[in-house]
């Protein structure tokens, strides 16, 4: 461009009603050959920067305030969140992966913990809120060294160094839960402690014996894994929580396509379908123009002819229910109903997949490859009627293959549904992790406290800066249990420095915080546990996100006014 003239402007935007001050922004004003103007910003020195100790410093206070969010939801005493969506939609959960989902965090650095706790929810299943009161207590440690001078980088050091000796404790301290297929009650007692802390406590013995059940019921003990998918979680409003149940088989929210057709059918023979009942339909845009009655009574007979003889496929092929992805017209639906032939339509791509696992069927793409080989086989398919608003649901059970069932959520309301569906999430998580790795460690505080005294104890034996970073990683792992014992009520130091005194005495690394104030603090007589890889994960995760915020020493964002 021939850019002859160029003019500097320096803006100042004043309001005759405010005396506000305003910052200058500084910009040029240049034409092209053409004549027209352009005017050129210079934004770079409007951008706000925050460097070193200020930085650090401003990073830990924004994601301190979303660890002080969740403090409150830890433990069985933990208070729940109520959360309300742009749309209106509301949630009350005390679950963590949920809180910092729904948050709407803008905080770059607060996002961090978003992550965090998503990171152990995909990974572990459970401890979302334990991890993120970990990582706050690990912050407000690396403030307490940054003001002391230490650099971020030994910090950092120190809690790696810190994080591995305890998870050396961990396994020192862990128990190892026998179970067989015949005897699941320890697995049922490690899911009332994930229970314990859900909306659902008060039925947590139903919860536990339907998670454990469910899991059993799709695990392959030989080669210790769990495919969650195999489990499917429905929920339906009405009734209570006591009417939740687990059903062998698979259980769709859908009803059958004819008000008319067959409610029960035994001894079912399912085609699962993937083609629409429908004529086939060019790929390319064409019009038909018809112009007479016989062409359309031509056109008319054609339809029904490949109507018929996509029913009559059905037929041939022995099946007498069919479940198709996509739905169908009115006539299709008639000549179902007249041939006797139950449907359900609209139904999606996952269901279709369990139900044939579930039945031991094929998914056919085409009726010309239908056969009686690819036919799922069901002992009975019912479809199933819920109070006076007309919802149905379709049960199929008794399944060829045992291998998919469903657990039916019953609730109040649609929050109580979805809050018992995230809790059941959590326990079936927890019973797959013992089924691929059956040690644990005991819970309510009281492995963090064995942690932190071996910490300490290790601390005192270094002679390098290094043993003030671990000194603060062992008052980090007390932050735990403090939120525990603050959540039940109790005074938080006075208390946990009596069981830390009692676990110095005894050497018994299960005493831990009695929320419950059963008045034993033996958490393996209470029968509190959790896995240990979820505990080792806690810490290893709080520990990467603590370093990842110290590594950053200097923050550039648009100015206020940008």
């Amino acid at each position: 461009l021939n850019l002859p003239r160029t003019h500097h402007l320096c803006l100042c935007p004043h309001s005759p009603t405010t005396t506000a001050t305003h910052t200058h922004t500084t910009m040029s004003l240049i034409y092209d050959s053409y004549g027209r103007p352009f005017i050129v910003l210079k934004e770079q020195g409007s951008k706000k920067r925050l460097t070193g100790l200020e930085a650090q410093r401003s990073n830990i206070q924004a994601a301190l305030k979303v660890c002080r969010t969740l403090r409150t939801s830890l433990g069985p005493r933990g208070m729940d969140k109520l959360l309300v969506s742009p749309d209106g939609e509301i949630t009350v959960t005390n679950d963590g992966a949920t809180i910092v989902e729904q948050m709407h965090v803008s905080h770059q650095i607060a996002k961090l913990l978003v992550d965090l706790s998503k990171s152990q929810d995909d990974e572990i299943g459970d401890g979302t809120t334990g991890v993120v009161v970990l990582a706050g207590g690990l912050l407000e440690q690396a403030l307490i060294l940054l003001d002391k001078g230490i650099h971020p980088t030994r910090i950092a050091q120190g809690f790696e160094r810190a994080c591995e000796i305890a998870c050396q404790e961990l396994e020192k301290i862990s128990d190892r839960l026998e179970f067989t297929a015949d005897d699941m009650s320890p697995l049922q007692k490690t899911a009332y402690t994930t229970l314990s802390s859900k909306i659902v406590n008060k039925h947590k013995q139903q919860f536990a014996d339907i998670c454990v059940k469910a899991v059993m019921s799709v695990a392959d003990l030989e080669r210790k894994d769990v495919n969650l998918d195999l489990i499917k979680v429905e929920g339906k409003t009405g009734a209570s929580l006591e009417d939740t149940c687990l059903v062998d088989g698979i259980v769709i929210d859908k009803d059958m396509s004819h008000p008319q057709m067959t409610k029960v059918i035994d001894d079912a023979k399912i085609a699962i379908l993937t083609c629409p009942f429908e004529p086939p339909k060019p790929k390319t845009k064409n019009g038909v123009i018809i112009k007479d009655v016989e062409a359309y009574n031509k056109l008319y007979q054609k339809e029904q002819e490949y109507f018929v003889k996509m029913v009559q496929q059905v037929k041939d092929s022995g099946a007498n229910l069919v479940i198709c992805q996509w739905g169908f017209d009115d006539e299709a639906n008639h000549l179902l109903l007249q041939n006797k032939l139950p449907a359900v339509r609209w139904v999606g791509g996952v269901e279709l997949e369990l139900i044939a696992i579930a039945t031991g069927g094929r998914i056919v793409p085409r009726f010309e490859e239908l056969s009686t080989d690819k036919l799922g086989l069901a002992g009975r398919v019912r479809e199933v009627t819920y109070g006076t608003n007309k919802d149905r649901m379709i049960f199929i059970e008794h399944c060829e293959n045992t291998k998919a069932v469903t657990i039916l959520v019953r609730g109040g309301n649609r929050m109580l549904v979805d809050e018992a569906k995230r809790s059941i999430h959590d326990a079936l998580c927890v019973v797959r992790n013992l089924v691929r790795d059956n040690r644990i460690v005991y819970g309510g505080g009281s492995a963090e406290i064995a942690c932190s005294l071996k910490v300490s104890e290790i601390a005192d034996t270094l002679g390098n800066v290094e043993q003030y970073a671990l000194r603060s990683f062992a008052d980090a792992l007390e932050s735990t249990p403090i939120a525990l014992a603050e959540n039940s009520g109790m005074d938080p130091i006075k208390y946990l420095a009596k069981v830390k005194q009692q676990q110095n005495v005894t050497k018994n690394p299960y005493l831990g915080v009695d929320c419950m104030g059963s008045g034993n603090q033996n958490m393996k007589e209470q029968n509190v546990f959790e896995t240990l890889i979820g505990k080792q994960q806690q810490f290893r995760l709080a520990t990467q996100v603590t370093k990842q915020i110290l590594k950053i020493d200097e923050v550039q964002s648009p100015a206020d006014n940008q």
